[in-house]
């Protein structure tokens, strides 16, 4: 199939991403590439992915009126990132692409690819009015979300999503370094994230923490004084980090659509501890692979972090692989996309 994948203007696609969609789309587009079909991933000026040809658009200057951060204001109306999408699908329409891979979290998407064999993903829950409005207008076989709970979460909303299509991971080299006894935050730093609540839970388990990621909201301020703060990591580098890290704290104080951080952590045979909320109990096997927390009881974190430490890591890894594994991933993307060219 001739494919065009389709992320969000608003942030290029780097190394080191913002957050575990635009991982995901970056290992979906480079994934479909290799098993043989032609895919141009069309992305924001600046977006980096070797083996995959980009069409990239300028940057609208209205990007971070766009952003969605959860928990927050909704996102203003931005004409530059609408017509930044309206240039992207007018040269999609113009290449003729048998179907479109649409990740965008912008409404002006859903209206701008109306008339062509599209799939949309919603990598969030509906949190942003006017994308509950558009999704609600398009047929559900156009839909697809990435976990049960996000599906539940649109069906509340009043959106009929029809496919389940949940992220995965490529599985890496198996961690032969001695595992060291610190905790690991990271993804995004954003209230959504809980980083308070882990830095808490790890100090009273008795674990020194660090903290790997961008900022990503603005008018948020978090008391990292207690961890080691390392900034944003690309992927590869974060992977060898959670491999020969103790545990993946992941104390979401919202609920968390999916959760590509705990999927890497697990892959690379680092446990997680996470608030049972969300995915989460779609992504960490209870007791296997990780152990979930009462959600915002920082106590039960603690708890579950120090039981983490105690997981069979081969265990972990294994777990990982038979669930969260990128293959399955491409395989139901695969079959999605060929039932939405027709």
């Amino acid at each position: 199939m001739r494919i065009a994948v389709v992320s969000s203007p608003v942030t290029p696609l780097h190394r080191a991403q913002l957050g575990g969609a635009q991982a995901f789309i970056c290992d979906l587009a480079l994934g479909l590439d290799q098993r043989g079909h032609d895919v141009v991933l069309y992305c924001a000026e600046g977006s980096e992915l070797e083996g995959v040809r980009l069409a990239t658009v300028p940057v609208p200057g209205d990007a971070t009126a766009a952003l969605v951060m959860p928990g927050g204001e909704e996102p203003r109306q931005a004409p530059g990132v609408e017509a930044a999408l309206s240039a992207m699908f007018e040269s999609i329409r113009a290449a003729g692409f048998d179907v479109v891979s649409q990740h965008a979290f912008d409404a002006p998407a859903f209206r701008l690819a109306s008339d062509l064999p599209v799939l949309h993903t919603l990598h969030l829950p509906p949190i942003v009015r006017l994308v509950v409005q558009a999704a609600a207008a398009t047929p559900p076989a156009r839909l697809a979300t990435v976990s049960h709970a996000c599906l539940a979460a649109w069906h509340d909303a009043g959106v009929e999503v029809g496919q389940l299509l949940p992220n995965g991971v490529a599985p890496g080299p198996v961690p032969t370094t001695p595992v060291d006894r610190v905790a690991i935050v990271a993804g995004r730093i954003s209230p959504e994230k809980g980083i308070e609540h882990a830095i808490a839970a790890a100090g009273q388990a008795g674990m020194p923490v660090k903290v790997a990621g961008a900022h990503y909201d603005p008018a948020y301020e978090v008391d990292l004084s207690g961890a080691e703060v390392l900034g944003p990591l690309p992927r590869d580098d974060l992977r060898r980090l959670m491999g020969r890290s103790g545990v993946t704290i992941c104390a979401v104080r919202w609920e968390e659509p999916f959760g590509m951080v705990a999927a890497e952590a697990q892959m690379a045979g680092c446990p997680v501890a996470a608030y049972r909320r969300g995915a989460m109990p779609e992504v960490v096997e209870d007791g296997v692979s990780g152990f979930l927390a009462e959600p915002d009881d920082v106590g039960s974190l603690a708890r579950a972090i120090a039981g983490c430490i105690e997981l069979d890591r081969a265990a972990v890894r294994a777990s990982a692989g038979r669930r969260l594994g990128l293959g399955v991933s491409l395989d139901g993307y695969e079959a999605a996309l060929e039932r939405a060219s027709r």
